[in-house]
């Protein structure tokens, strides 16, 4: 076991771990979102942590969002709050169940802006029957706020969401897909389960949700036994598969979980929870526990093995990227390779790992633990840990 004590030169270097330009290597230009307020504790919510307001800390079914345990304590940065949701665009329903349908979930993130939910007073799921495409001409921003009711299911036979700037059919409005500040999407307050992207070939993984380009977070949010490929190297993220964030900005994980108790983990052949190549991400108070990668042969595979098996809850490959965890807790994952929390392969040996007031701890299965158990990556990959258990 590895118990760590923070000490004083520790504490400034995660001071700035935990922020923006650290995370992602850039500017905050172009960042996600308003920053300002979203709407306040739903049903049987509260004021969450990190200053964040959580309608899903005590929801009717499943595990809560975000990490129940007692190092949640990490202050969230403006740029990674609530977004904005007062003036929507598109309200799905007319106040009924019955008018929150899978067409109307379609159309309102085809036409993009701020999209928002009067399904009820009580928690729905919503089935989607295709999955949602939004359109990269739409924004710049795009909120998917679910107001701690709403459930999208891909009824285990279809990804829930797809948004990629590279896409033609989902119109190009830059030069440079692979590095456009929009659109900024956030998504809020949701839950995603069954989803499942096996069928996919051209854009696979990402079971629940699949982003390449401009910027994405997730808040308040839960992924729910969502799949993709059984097999293969690289491919993963059964929850949140990402590419091309602008300008090397990180992807911001807030009060969110993936799995969160057994009977309800992700799984792929990489990367159970997320998934990603060449994308930093700052992750706050957040759980994962309950996934798998359930590939076989590593990655590159090995000789005759379809490939992968790595990271059990997160899967992150690429050169210049930061895997940033505050307040968060990884347990109970598992892999057949390598990686039973994280899987972190920098390439040209630039990334790095920060890890502050989080625990890591009872996952299993797998090997080339060179640092920290459970932690796969680079003997010389740095991994700065400050008040955290890794056991």
């Amino acid at each position: 076991m590895k118990k760590l004590t923070t000490v004083l030169a520790s504490v400034l270097t995660l001071t700035v771990a935990c922020g923006d330009e650290a995370a992602g290597g850039g500017s905050t230009d172009g960042g996600g979102g308003s920053g300002a307020s979203g709407p306040g504790p739903g049903p049987g919510g509260s004021e969450g942590t990190g200053g964040v307001p959580n309608p899903l800390t005590d929801p009717e079914d499943g595990p809560p969002a975000g990490n129940p345990n007692p190092e949640t304590s990490c202050a969230v940065p403006a740029e990674a709050q609530l977004a904005d949701v007062s003036s929507p665009r598109t309200v799905v329903g007319d106040g009924t169940p019955a008018s929150c349908t899978s067409e109307a979930v379609v159309l309102a993130v085809a036409a993009g802006g701020v999209i928002t939910f009067d399904c009820g007073p009580e928690p729905l799921v919503i089935t989607l029957q295709e999955t949602a495409k939004i359109f990269n001409d739409t924004g710049p921003e795009i909120v998917i706020d679910g107001g701690g009711l709403v459930t999208l299911s891909g009824a285990g036979a279809r990804r829930i969401l797809y948004m990629n700037t590279c896409d033609e059919a989902q119109h190009w409005t830059t030069a440079q897909c692979d590095n456009q500040d929009h659109p900024r999407l956030t998504l809020q307050n949701l839950t995603f389960v069954d989803g499942n992207s096996k069928s996919e070939s051209e854009y696979d993984g990402g079971g629940a949700v699949w982003v390449r380009g401009g910027r994405l977070k997730v808040i308040n949010s839960r992924f729910f036994n969502n799949v993709c490929a059984d097999d293969g190297p690289d491919v993963g993220g059964a929850g949140l598969r990402v590419f091309s964030q602008y300008n090397g900005l990180p992807v911001y994980v807030v009060n969110t979980t993936f799995g969160g108790a057994e009977g309800y983990g992700n799984t792929c052949s990489n990367g159970g929870g997320l998934s990603s190549i060449g994308v930093s991400w700052s992750i706050y108070n957040s759980l994962f526990s309950h996934n798998q990668a359930i590939g076989s042969g590593g990655n590159p595979a090995e000789a005759g093995t379809p490939g992968g098996g790595s990271g059990g809850a997160i899967y992150n490959d690429g050169n210049e990227m930061t895997l940033s965890l505050c307040g968060t807790r990884i347990e109970q994952n598992e892999v057949v390779q390598h990686g039973s929390a994280i899987f972190f392969v920098s390439n040209n040996h630039t990334g790095d790992i920060r890890i502050d007031r989080s625990v890591i701890t009872n996952n299993v299965g797998g090997s080339w633990y060179p640092t920290y158990p459970q932690i796969s990556g680079h003997d010389d990959t740095p991994i700065v840990v400050t008040d955290s258990t890794i056991e």
